[in-house]
Formats: structure tokens, C-alpha cells, sequence
């Protein structure tokens, strides 16, 4: 980490900026984040930045090919399968460990995702950022890739909106009110204009769906869509008027196929120097010690069903054991300074949006998870770490507009 930066803001740091920086995040939206907001960013060293952005690319080059598209044939659960499933992922997530290999820190992979993070909020939050704390010189940004904040919501736009009008456009999720991560939808209705609606408030007729917006009726074209399955199955209360699995008359952004198809299943696929040994369940080598692995249902999320003290009697005690994974236990390096004396742990989420018609997909932002506590190596669990953003050194300034002219 970059040492001259980390001991500046330290020496800045008051509880009165952090106290300035959770208001700006909670009163700019109409709904506030219902998780701890990191005191602090990481500052990335030139040199972490270049080689945790090299890993994310080469992960997600294995999963565009042949052989990847083989493996990931039998990741859709039966029945869940969606229709009209598009070409490419209009999303990606790859998730990173921050650990010590000798005097230097490495990434290594915990978790990917084809599905949408805070794409909305983490915008919000380096605005928040930079208004609360001005010892972050200009020309640090989150934005790995250098995307400018214009270019960012035109990335968006073509993405989520494309050509269609942003009222015939939906971000659809499970009372979203209620949902923790309710600050970004709320962040992407004011930066692009859709809606958060519930599952349980669209309307059907045909193949064609409807919600209502003040007070008319709107059809339908583009979802853009938060819903996990995992919650959608554990919630038989919900009374839906469509199903996932009807041909409909939608496009689906983010299409839910690939949330299957690019998740912990692939993790036993994907090998490179960044990455740690994993097995299906059913897979799970005689000469391996599963005491150095964790168990892990293939299609939870925020780390719902994680076993941390697996024992092959469990594995064989499972109902369907193709559908846990056991990957290798990560240790985290303790890296970040605070003005308390402690080290904090963190993982980074790389962050990539892949519109349509474009021919790869573009790293736009990244989340931070932190923690003085047990990382461990599970998905993003935002009620029990502090979310923040790394940020390093750009070439070129980023000049951030507020966010709602």
C-alpha cells in the first residue's frame, strides 16, 4: 500500500470528517446504506493496482472460452433455467482476498459473479470520499481503468437503458425498500432514471409486462435485474404474477442464466497464479486435508450455508453434494493502519460492465470489504464488515460533478 498517502490521512483523520462522510452517503438518496461505511479507502501502490487489474482481465478471459463454456453447461440448477439467455454476461464481479506472499502483497480469488454490484453506489461513495476527507489528492481515483464519471454513466446507460426510454426500464428485486444494499438502487434512480420495483407489484398480460409509475401504467422492456434466486426460493409468501421461466417479451439485463454460470461453480475451472484450489464436493481428492478447506453451497449468497469446519462426514452426510464446493482456506494479510493502532484485513471487488454490442467488458470501479475481525473468504457480507473503495494514482485528474445535476 501507498505509505506516504495511508500516513497523511491518518494524520488528518478527525471522527468528525467520518461522521461528515456517513451523512453525505446517507442523506444524498433517498434511502441511506444500512451497512457500516469504511473510516477510510486503501491507498494501492502503482504496483498492486497494475497486478490485482491483470488478474481480474485474465479470469474472465478463462470464462470466454470453449472450454469454460463446457464446464459451465451444468451450472444452471433444474427448472431455473430463464429463456432468451443473451451472448455475454452484461456484468461481472471478481472478488479478491488482499493476502502477504513474503514482504509483498498478492490478490488472490475468493469469488466471481455475473450479476450487478453496486455499480450505483460506489459513484455516490467517492464523491462522499473526496467531499469529507480533501487530503485525497485529485488525481486518485477508484476508478481503475481511468473512466471518467461521464463516460462511466454512458457506460451504464447503454448497458441498462440501451435504446429504449428509462420509464419502459426497471431495476426488479424483492421489496427493494427493505434490502440492505436499498442505497444503491436508490443511486442508480437518480443517476439513470429507472425504477426499483418489487417482484410482486409488475403486472402481466400476454408476454408482455406493465408496472405502474405515477399513477399510469408502463410497460416493460428492459429489467434490470437484482434477484437472487436463493432469496426468491425461500420466499413462498411472494405472491408473483410472472414467472422467471416464461418466454417473455422482456430484455433481461444481466440475464439471470448467468448468475449460474459465473459463480463459485466455476471456481474448480478457473487456475492461475492468482488463484487457490477448489472441488466440487462429489470431486473432493482422497490426499486432500479438508481441514484447510471451507464447504460453501454453490448458489447462496452473502455467505449464507458457509461450513468453516468441514469434515468429509458432513460431505458425505450432503443431499446433493454437486452442489457445494470446497475451496481452500485463504489467509488474510492484516495491512492497514489505523488511527487506533490495529491493522485492518480487506478483499476488493473489481468491478467490469459489458454492454451488449461492446466486444469486452470495461473495469469501471471496485468495493472494498474491511475488517479487524476473521475474513472469511466468503461472499461480500455487508452486515458484519465495512465497505469502502480502494484508491490509487490515475494519470489523468478525475474532475467528479455533483451527482444529481
Amino acid at each position: 500500500m501507498d505509505p506516504q498517502l495511508r500516513a497523511a490521512f491518518n494524520a488528518e483523520f478527525t471522527p468528525g470528517k467520518y461522521a461528515a462522510l456517513v451523512r453525505c452517503v446517507n442523506e444524498t438518496e433517498k434511502w441511506p446504506a444500512d451497512f457500516r461505511i469504511s473510516e477510510t479507502p486503501i491507498f494501492l501502490t502503482r504496483e498492486f493496482t497494475d497486478e490485482v487489474t491483470r488478474a481480474a482481465n485474465e479470469i474472465i478471459a478463462l470464462t470466454r472460452t470453449p472450454e469454460f463454456a463446457k464446464h459451465a453447461t451444468s451450472s444452471v440448477p433444474k427448472g431455473l433455467a430463464v429463456p432468451n439467455e443473451s451472448e455475454h454476461p452484461n456484468f461481472h464481479v471478481v472478488d479478491f482476498a488482499i493476502c502477504a506472499e513474503g514482504d509483498r502483497l498478492v490478490p488472490r480469488l475468493i469469488e466471481l459473479q455475473a450479476f450487478p454490484s453496486l455499480f450505483g453506489f460506489q459513484l455516490l461513495l467517492l464523491h462522499c470520499v473526496r467531499k469529507a476527507y480533501p487530503v485525497i489528492p485529485r488525481n486518485w481515483t477508484s476508478a481503475f481503468g481511468g473512466i471518467k464519471d461521464e463516460a462511466y454513466l454512458n457506460l451504464l446507460r447503454r448497458t441498462i437503458i440501451a435504446d429504449s426510454a428509462p420509464e419502459n426500464v426497471i431495476l426488479l428485486e424483492i421489496e427493494p425498500e427493505r434490502q440492505k444494499t436499498r442505497v444503491d438502487f436508490a443511486a442508480t434512480e437518480t443517476l439513470l432514471g429507472i425504477r426499483p420495483v418489487c417482484v410482486t407489484k409488475i403486472k402481466r398480460r400476454g408476454r408482455q409486462l406493465f408496472y405502474d409509475r405515477d399513477w399510469r401504467e408502463v410497460r416493460i422492456e428492459r429489467i434490470y435485474n437484482r434477484v437472487i434466486f436463493d432469496e426468491l426460493i425461500h420466499r413462498p409468501d411472494l405472491d408473483l404474477p410472472f414467472r422467471f421461466q416464461d418466454d417473455l417479451d422482456v430484455t433481461w439485463v444481466g440475464h439471470p442464466n448467468w448468475y449460474f454460470r459465473i459463480s463459485k461453480h466455476s471456481l474448480p475451472f478457473l487456475k492461475t497464479e492468482h488463484t487457490s484450489p477448489a472441488f466440487l464436493a462429489d470431486e473432493f481428492p482422497d490426499h486432500e486435508n479438508i481441514n484447510n478447506y471451507v464447504l460453501k453451497p454453490l448458489y447462496s449468497f452473502a455467505g449464507h450455508g458457509v461450513d468453516m469446519e468441514p469434515t468429509r462426514e458432513k460431505v458425505a452426510a450432503l443431499e446433493n453434494p454437486n452442489e457445494w464446493i470446497l475451496q481452500k482456506k485463504i489467509e488474510y494479510a492484516a495491512f492497514v493502519p489505523t488511527v487506533d493502532g490495529q491493522k485492518s484485513k480487506a478483499e476488493i471487488r473489481m468491478m467490469f460492465v459489458w454492454p451488449e454490442h461492446d466486444r469486452d467488458p470495461t473495469l469501471v470501479n471496485n468495493l472494498v470489504r474491511m475488517s479487524q475481525g476473521k475474513m472469511m473468504g466468503v461472499d461480500f457480507n455487508i452486515d458484519k464488515t465495512w465497505v469502502g473503495a480502494s484508491i490509487a494514482l490515475h494519470e489523468s485528474e478525475t474532475e467528479l460533478k455533483a451527482l444529481k445535476s
